[in-house]
């Protein structure tokens, strides 16, 4: 049994949503200016982007739809625990781990900061943002604005936290399981006395 459980970690990940939601509608500069931020973005020469500064239509429907899937996935939560826990989220779990890992692989080895466009010296050196790198051309779709260290911080806690609740959902499986079936005789007991 895990420390803590899947139901727990999930519960945590709709309401950080529901908070990320907030933020990007109220003030969206506090998030950009959050340490963790500075830290993950530096550490891997993410490019800091102004645009979070002020409130802006797209932040308005990115906040509307963080709200919106944070409340829904919440919701799931209140179905009987075999449905919830071993349907629906055995399935989003890993779905959701590897659209953030996409997107995240993405974010980074298409930015300037990958080690592909890296030049200077031989091996892998630190990447860094602030120079100006020859060989890279910023793509022509709207994916370059994904190249910044808000989003590669949310998809890196994205991805971390769903491996997590993966990992604790297979494992708490079984005892679902179990359970279920407990309920399930003790059901049938009751009818037929």
């Amino acid at each position: 049994m895990a420390l803590i459980s899947a139901k727990t970690i999930i519960t945590s990940l709709c309401l950080f949503h529901i908070t990320l939601g907030f933020f990007f509608l109220t003030n969206p500069a506090s998030l950009a200016d959050q340490a963790v931020v500075d830290v993950i973005g530096e550490a891997m020469g993410m490019p800091a982007h102004r645009s979070f500064d002020v409130r802006s239509p797209p932040l308005a429907l990115l906040a509307v739809l963080l709200i919106f899937f944070g409340l829904s996935d919440l919701l799931t939560l209140s179905y009987p625990e075999p449905v919830s826990m071993i349907t629906h989220w055995g399935a989003q779990a890993p779905l959701r781990l590897f659209v953030s890992l996409v997107t995240l692989f993405y974010t980074f080895f298409t930015s300037q900061a990958s080690p592909f466009y890296q030049t200077r010296g031989k091996g892998l050196n630190h990447p860094s943002a602030h120079v100006n790198i020859p060989g890279y051309k910023p793509s022509g779709w709207g994916g370059e604005m994904l190249k910044n260290r808000v989003f590669f911080t949310f998809m890196f806690v994205e991805m971390i936290s769903w491996f997590w609740a993966w990992v604790t959902l297979r494992e708490e499986r079984n005892d679902v399981l179990v359970r279920a079936a407990r309920g399930r005789r003790r059901g049938s007991r009751g009818y037929d006395e």
